[in-house]
């Protein structure tokens, strides 16, 4: 039986990918019209190429941004990609409804609601609370906060332990097959797939391993199965 349902957070509860781009993109806009010397597209694709390098999380992407292209670090220009940049990630954040209704249905069914996610501490604490969720969770991991990133069946087995329950009375939901997927299957404990689709090779690795993944077309899917 079901006690905890744990879910992962970007492209999950809510669309980072999308208007992570959108943002990114205004951004150079704005670096390109306070003297960032190339075009609009050069700056995108160096930026990105940057944001591969360094990782998303990495919090200097536009002070390279500028070196590159410019030859030097220029304060105008960073502090003009990182202000738009922001307003218009925040501007664009906003939870799915049906994200609100899944976290308000398992609440009022006594179950326990855990967030296992990758990423720095404080950056997610805020996007959950300027998301207006962070009530609904009993407890939120971040892999900043433990040292560990999924898919390690540690971060996952820190997650249990802090709700008291165990991998056969809990669920993960998550987008990623390799980070979210392969994490509840390392640690045991079932798990739901949502905003992805399983490659040949990653059904092939279920068969082999005899291990069933729900594949959930809308979050409010799991009001059918808990």
């Amino acid at each position: 039986m079901i006690q905890a349902v744990f879910f992962d957070m970007d492209d999950t509860l809510y669309d980072t990918s999308g208007f992570a781009s959108i943002a990114r993109r205004a951004a150079v806009k704005s670096m390109v019209h306070n003297g960032l010397k190339c075009s609009e597209d050069e700056g995108y694709e160096c930026l990105m190429e940057i944001v591969k390098e360094k990782g998303s999380n990495y919090d200097k992407h536009f002070n390279i941004l500028t070196e590159r292209i410019n030859g030097e670090e220029d304060p105008l220009i960073i502090v003009n990609g990182i202000i738009t940049y922001h307003n218009t990630k925040f501007a664009m954040l906003k939870l799915e409804p049906e994200s609100f209704s899944i976290l308000l249905y398992l609440k009022s069914k006594d179950y326990k609601v855990g967030l296992i996610t990758n990423g720095k501490k404080l950056k997610q604490w805020e996007k959950l609370v300027r998301l207006g969720v962070y009530p609904f969770f009993d407890v939120v991991v971040t892999s900043e906060e433990v040292g560990v990133d999924k898919p390690n069946a540690e971060i996952f087995q820190i997650a249990m332990d802090r709700l008291n329950v165990t991998a056969d009375t809990s669920i993960m939901v998550g987008n990623k097959f390799d980070v979210d997927i392969m994490g509840a299957y390392n640690v045991g404990m079932q798990s739901m797939l949502i905003n992805s689709e399983l490659t040949k090779d990653e059904e092939q690795f279920l068969k082999d391993n005899n291990y069933t993944v729900t594949h959930l077309n809308s979050l409010i899917d799991i009001m059918k199965i808990l």
